[in-house]
């Protein structure tokens, strides 16, 4: 730990609220240690609280300490008992009800250990995925990003989820719980607050000797005091590091003073951005931005080519044998980031197959599939769908992809020239609202990328 490393101090009395006061004395109690470089503060921050450098901060600098026994989780809660005894009943698909469920009980007791952080969201109104927004909002703001529709199974599955499981559980635990109290509504709100704000643990490695197929169960989520209050950012200057004893953020790179000390959530394009924590990041800054093709876009694309219906009948016999496969499927996607496809090994087969000549796709089909690839195979086709190769293919390869880019595009609700345009006119940018601005620019990010595809894509003639 660094040596100047000392309990949380309260910067400017000024600027501070009265949570961020308590949440700091509580830090000190805790034994949770902030160095004296840096502060917190709900001024000069991205969004709502953030962490400032009081001086410039060297790389290795340790900005701040957490022993383990101050994490909020299933396994430090007080019903921690109770949720252990009832393990089995507790399993869903997210595996997040045992620390949901630990949040109802410790966001409601006004004796709980955590009152003091859980405080600094006293409503949880600065929540704003679009999981709050209205379904009329968020068609249009956010149609063709992907965003409605995994908002739609969120909500489906959170809603199964309450009545199925947590629901029966309450009322099974009526000394703990209340459904009168511990409704639906906060239910969600809890689910929004994890979304945004918890930290999942990356697995240890495996021992070398246990079965590798055998895939190691994540860890759950779990709440990070202090840890939740840095924003995010795609070019990070720390990183939270993890320690049998303890959780420490430390720098990655020199700070310099005044500047905001920003963490990584992961390699997160803005639409997972604002699904999950309810910001985007404004173009071109997130290096990580994606745009997604539907793989059935790709489909269609090749069905507008095709001149007889010997051709058509021929596509949908491609079409399935993918399918089979398992190379392609209705409601998948191919992924494109900054420098091209990310899913390419997808694509590339998908595109050979649907360009094959008959003679070649019998031969193929008769094989079920091509014998495993060369070794540098997947390079190879890396470099093929990357936007510095994506020049060299062939004119029919071409053609599919820049038709399935003009499908993608006319998806969206907004206009694309007009979302091009926006960013560029400060005066037009700060007349939009919140949810406008952060809808934007997941738009605008995905349709560049989508727009080079379509240039480097372009016919010849």
């Amino acid at each position: 730990m660094a040596t100047d490393a000392k309990r949380p101090k309260i910067d400017d009395e000024k600027c501070v609220l009265d949570p961020l006061k308590n949440f700091l004395l509580w830090c000190d109690s805790v034994k949770l240690t902030l160095s004296d470089k840096v502060y917190l503060s709900k001024e000069g921050t991205a969004a709502d609280y953030g962490m400032l450098a009081k001086e410039d901060i060297e790389e290795g600098h340790v900005l701040f300490s957490i022993p383990r026994e101050v994490l909020l989780h299933q396994g430090t809660t007080k019903v921690k008992k109770v949720l252990e005894e009832g393990k089995e009943s507790l399993e869903s698909a997210s595996g997040w009800v045992p620390l949901l469920l630990g949040l109802l009980y410790e966001y409601s007791c006004p004796q709980s250990h955590w009152k003091p952080y859980l405080s600094l969201w006293p409503d949880f109104r600065t929540l704003d995925q679009p999981m709050f927004w209205s379904e009329e909002e968020r068609d249009k703001l956010l149609k063709g990003t992907g965003i409605p529709e995994a908002v739609k199974t969120d909500l489906k599955k959170l809603q199964d989820e309450y009545n199925n499981i947590v629901l029966p559980f309450m009322k099974s635990h009526p000394d703990l719980w209340d459904p009168e109290k511990h409704t639906l509504e906060l239910y969600k709100s809890l689910v929004a607050f994890v979304m945004a704000y918890s930290f999942q643990e990356p697995a240890e490695d495996e021992d070398e000797d246990e079965d590798e197929e055998e895939e190691k169960e994540p860890n759950p989520p779990m709440m990070v005091p202090m840890a939740d209050m840095l924003n995010h950012v795609s070019k990070h200057n720390a990183n939270l590091e993890y320690t049998p004893e303890c959780l420490k953020m430390v720098s990655v790179q020199h700070i310099e003073k005044g500047a905001e000390v920003f963490n990584t959530y992961g390699q997160m394009a803005n639409w997972q951005l604002l699904h999950m924590y309810g910001f985007a990041e404004p173009f071109p800054t997130n290096s990580n931005d994606t745009a997604d093709i539907q793989m059935s876009s790709v489909y269609k694309a090749a069905v507008q080519v095709a001149q007889s219906e010997a051709d058509q009948r021929l596509l949908v016999d491609k079409w399935n044998m993918l399918c089979e496969m398992e190379i392609v499927g209705d409601k998948g996607v191919f992924i494109f980031g900054q420098s091209g496809s990310l899913t390419y090994s997808e694509l590339y087969t998908t595109l050979k197959v649907l360009c094959m000549p008959v003679q070649d796709f019998k031969e193929f089909r008769e094989n079920e599939g091509w014998e495993e690839d060369e070794e540098d195979e997947d390079d190879k086709m890396e470099q093929a769908l990357s936007f510095d190769g994506l020049m060299g293919l062939s004119a029919e390869w071409k053609c599919l992809l820049h038709a399935a880019a003009a499908l993608t595009l006319d998806s969206y609700s907004e206009d694309v020239e007009m979302d091009r345009k926006r960013p560029e006119d400060q005066g037009a940018l700060a007349e939009l609202g919140s949810r406008e601005r952060r809808a934007l620019h997941v738009r605008y990010g995905q349709k560049s990328i989508l727009q080079r595809l379509q240039q480097l894509t372009k016919p010849t003639s």
